[in-house]
Order: structure tokens, then C-alpha cells, then sequence
């Protein structure tokens, strides 16, 4: 796969029942290791998608015109916290979930956010080495389970300095 056949753009409402088709797929593999409501939040439904969509910017990356990726971010104070990003086991290892990840830090940046945040599970071991190679590191604050699924969170400064967080995830933020 060459990433210049990936295109990254907003989502849009329209979006939303191939955003949450996209999350399953990406997720269900999964499923075991998850509680039944830490598995439903994390694969989001259309109407959750389109509730994301409101709350803050939604991407998707395309291949040949079809949703093979995304993820959300949205706004806390002078960090940006980054969720539901998914990416199709078919297009893994190709980097698109690499090319979501400098698109959003290019958004952070260009609007002055401090760092990025996000939570993960400690089973997703391919989506934290990722995060790592990204510049993410395990942070020692934010929510440990979800809905008693495991989780730890990760951040990134986007500054000289590292970030001192001001706003601290609690579970039930986490969705």
C-alpha cells in the first residue's frame, strides 16, 4: 500500500454507520478481553460516532475511496485527547494509523495544545507500540479501568517542557 493512496479528511454524520463498522471490525478480535460495556463503548454505535462527532473533530483515512481508519479527538483545557481510533485489520502495518496520528498532531499544534493524550488497553500491544514510535509515553495519572476493562493512559508533549496535566480523565470520561 502507498500512503499517498490514504486520504485523511473530517468525517462527517454521513459517516457515522462506516465509522462504527470500521471500530467493530478493528475491535471484535478483541472482544474476549474486554468487559461486555467496556467492549460497547469502545466500538461505538452510529449514534455514538455522530454524538463525537458534535463533541469535537472526527477523521477518517480512506484507501481508494473507502473508510479503512479513524480517530476523534477533543479539546481539555490545553490538551488534546485522542479516541476511538481504529484502523482495519486488512490495512494494519500499512501505515495508516501513523498517518492519523501526525494529522492530528498537526491539528493540536496548529491550535496551540500543550500535549495529546489518550487511554488504551494494555492488551493492544501493535497500537501501543505505535503510540510509542509516535512519541507517547505511559503516563502515572488517568483512569485504570473501563468499565472494569483495564486501562492506562499515554500522552505526548508538544512543547519543549514536558506537560503538567490540568485536567485528569476519570472512567466514566473515557468513551
Amino acid at each position: 500500500m502507498n500512503l499517498n493512496n490514504i486520504e485523511i479528511r473530517l468525517a462527517s454524520p454521513a459517516d457515522a454507520e462506516s465509522i462504527a463498522g470500521v471500530l467493530y471490525v478493528a475491535f471484535v478480535e478483541y472482544q474476549r478481553l474486554y468487559t461486555a460495556e467496556g467492549f460497547c463503548v469502545t466500538v461505538s454505535d452510529a449514534t455514538m460516532v455522530r454524538d463525537r462527532i458534535n463533541e469535537g473533530p472526527v477523521w477518517v483515512a480512506l484507501l481508494d475511496q473507502l473508510i479503512v481508519g479513524t480517530a476523534g479527538a477533543v479539546a481539555h483545557g490545553d490538551s488534546l485527547y485522542i479516541r476511538g481510533m481504529a484502523v482495519l485489520p486488512s490495512a494494519r502495518g500499512n501505515g495508516v494509523g501513523q498517518k492519523l496520528l501526525k494529522h492530528i498532531e498537526e491539528y493540536a499544534r496548529e491550535r496551540n495544545f500543550e500535549r495529546m493524550f489518550l487511554s488504551t488497553t494494555p492488551f493492544l500491544d501493535r497500537a501501543i507500540a505505535l503510540y510509542e514510535h509516535f512519541g507517547f509515553r505511559r503516563a502515572d495519572y488517568g483512569p485504570s479501568h473501563l468499565f472494569d476493562t483495564p486501562l492506562f493512559t499515554m500522552e505526548k508533549s508538544l512543547k519543549d517542557e514536558p506537560a503538567k496535566p490540568k485536567w485528569r480523565p476519570a472512567a466514566q470520561e473515557i468513551r
